[in-house]
């Protein structure tokens, strides 16, 4: 085996960590939450669970990554040889390939929906219903972007850790910071700011619900893309001086910016048509471009840079996070074969492109296909979302929290010498891991069960 590569700067990890979270769940699903529960509410609710969840599971999984200095898997297997805490790993990429396979279709609508921008097609006063459905159900226009969008994942994986995956965050995740300050800067001077503001901002905790609760918790967990393992992949890489806490308290607060932006860049636009805050899946592809167009239709240029921007937003965020779950298939797949680099990336690539061909499909042609009463795509998210993910996190949780020796957490989260502080933080970060984070991830679990 040859020997690991390390990403080059503390920079370069913060960067693609935070892409690796930062996805379409922070631009489409988070304000597509808020709006649905009430805005401020869920907001600081989500909050508190990011601290109380998302951040020791982001903790342990930089944990068993950086101290198994291995694939997901394997990781396991080094730092507790003859177990089958292994499993859990395997479990973990198996749900990153599912996830990669089905996240790559919208990923593909977001590439057309850019590239029609760029064209002017969206600045057309037309039936964005009957144009997203005419698109995602035809059998052949979705893939050919989705085949584009999988070159360009693939090119950057087989590129390597250095020169892909770190060189690439480095010029994305400031583009993408860039965009959503530009945009959201824009909104702030349309005549629905203050309407969208008060709602984004205002708390109102009579709509705080149990089920916007749990709501919260699930986004929470979900957002950040934690417990299946990417986050460990990259950790693997990380070079000993790399603070484990710190940077995932940095990167959790990276990834609810984004969200939080996100909210206003779309609240002030669709309160200033007297739009629905709660506009549901549609919001993106079918609410927005109809929006964009009755807010900005007297000014076509500003329509078109307002619109391109946002959907190139959307683009890089998906790309940034779809990365991470190909690295995560691939390093175990160059790891445990005789492939290199670049032909394990390439067989992930083939292997998740079958996977995805039937997803896409099953919005068309394949759609009377159904297993469990499902097509594909919805039985892929099922099966991730409502079953994988949570366990996954609460196996990372579980390993990490009580069977891994406390010396060697407290060495991976302090360091050599640590500092009071250090060892207090930890301390808190372990109580969250052992007990706080497992009865979330369970009510995650069955809440999500539960919603379906």
């Amino acid at each position: 085996m040859e020997e690991r590569h390390h990403f080059g700067s503390r920079l370069g990890v913060i960067l693609a960590s935070a892409g690796s979270a930062v996805g379409l769940g922070n631009v489409w699903r988070f304000p597509m939450e808020a709006g649905r529960h009430g805005g401020a509410a869920f907001i600081l609710v989500y909050l508190v669970f990011v601290l109380i969840l998302a951040l020791p599971v982001m903790c342990s999984e930089f944990v068993v990554g950086r101290a198994g200095k291995a694939n997901a898997a394997d990781s396991f297997r080094r730092l507790l040889p003859g177990s089958r805490w292994s499993l859990a790993g395997y479990m973990g990429v198996l749900a990153g390939f599912l996830i990669f396979s089905f996240y790559v279709v919208v990923a593909a609508w977001t590439l057309f929906y850019t590239v029609e921008c760029l064209h002017g097609a969206l600045l057309a006063d037309r039936d964005f219903c009957a144009y997203f459905s005419g698109f995602s159900s035809s059998a052949w226009h979705p893939l050919l972007y989705v085949i584009l969008f999988m070159a360009a994942n693939t090119a950057i994986v087989a590129s390597g850790v250095h020169r892909g995956i770190e060189r690439f965050s480095k010029w994305m995740m400031p583009l993408l910071f860039l965009i959503i300050v530009v945009l959201a800067g824009f909104a702030m001077t349309l005549p629905g700011a203050s309407r969208g503001l008060h709602f984004l901002l205002t708390p109102d905790f009579s709509r705080l619900t149990f089920d916007v609760i749990l709501s919260a918790m699930g986004q929470a967990f979900f957002s950040l893309s934690v417990g299946i393992g990417c986050l460990a992949t990259y950790a693997s890489y990380f070079k000993q001086d790399v603070p484990l806490m710190r940077s995932s308290f940095i990167i959790c607060l990276l990834d609810t910016l984004v969200a939080v932006f996100s909210g206003l860049v779309i609240f002030p636009v669709v309160f200033t048509v007297g739009g629905q805050a709660d506009a549901g899946p549609g919001l993106v592809f079918i609410t927005l471009p109809r929006v964009f167009n009755a807010v900005f239709g007297a000014s076509p240029v500003v329509n078109y840079l307002f619109s391109s921007l946002f959907y190139l937003l959307l683009l890089v965020a998906a790309l940034t996070s779809a990365i991470s779950q190909h690295e995560m298939v691939t390093a175990l797949v160059h790891e445990k074969t005789r492939l290199s680099r670049p032909q394990a990336a390439i067989v992930v690539a083939l292997c998740a492109m079958v996977c995805a061909t039937a997803c896409s499909l099953s919005f068309g042609p394949w759609r009377s296909i159904t297993v469990l009463g499902m097509g594909f795509f919805d039985l892929f998210d099922f099966v991730t979302a409502k079953f994988m993910m949570p366990v996954g996190g609460l196996c990372f949780c579980l390993f990490v929290g009580w069977a891994l020796p406390r010396s060697l957490v407290a060495r991976e989260l302090c360091g050599e010498c640590p500092s009071r502080r250090a060892v207090l933080a930890m301390s808190c970060i372990l109580a969250l891991m052992r007990y706080v984070a497992p009865l979330c991830l369970v009510g995650v679990f069955f809440y999500e069960l539960w919603s379906r």
